[in-house]
């Protein structure tokens, strides 16, 4: 088996109008964290896979899990263009390190 890491990237723009709304919404972002997905930013999460073979299942088990409403995206990425993400901060920031690693000081 050929191991080319990959991310899969998943971002959702879920209503927040009603209860229900927001108890869809908690549910999909518990789902995506309980199949280890990590969260980048508010509603863009990102998790970490072998191969293509494992992004089609990761994928078919998110299509599955879709809130009744609102707007979800996914997206492949090698692990190599994923390492070439710039962070860029404000005026707040002192230091960034960035490397495979994945680390960032603040």
């Amino acid at each position: 088996m050929n191991l080319r890491f990959m991310r899969l990237i998943v971002f959702f723009d879920l209503p927040m109008q009603t209860d229900k709304n927001r108890l869809e919404y908690n549910r999909f972002r518990k789902f995506l964290v309980k199949n280890g997905f990590i969260m980048m930013q508010k509603s863009v999460y990102t998790k970490l896979v072998i191969n293509n073979v494992t992004s089609q299942a990761v994928k078919k088990t998110v299509r599955e899990h879709l809130p009744p409403e609102g707007l979800v995206e996914m997206l492949e990425i090698t692990e190599r263009q994923f390492s070439s993400i710039e962070y860029l901060m404000g005026n707040a920031q002192t230091l960034i390190l960035d490397s495979t690693d994945r680390y960032v000081e603040i």
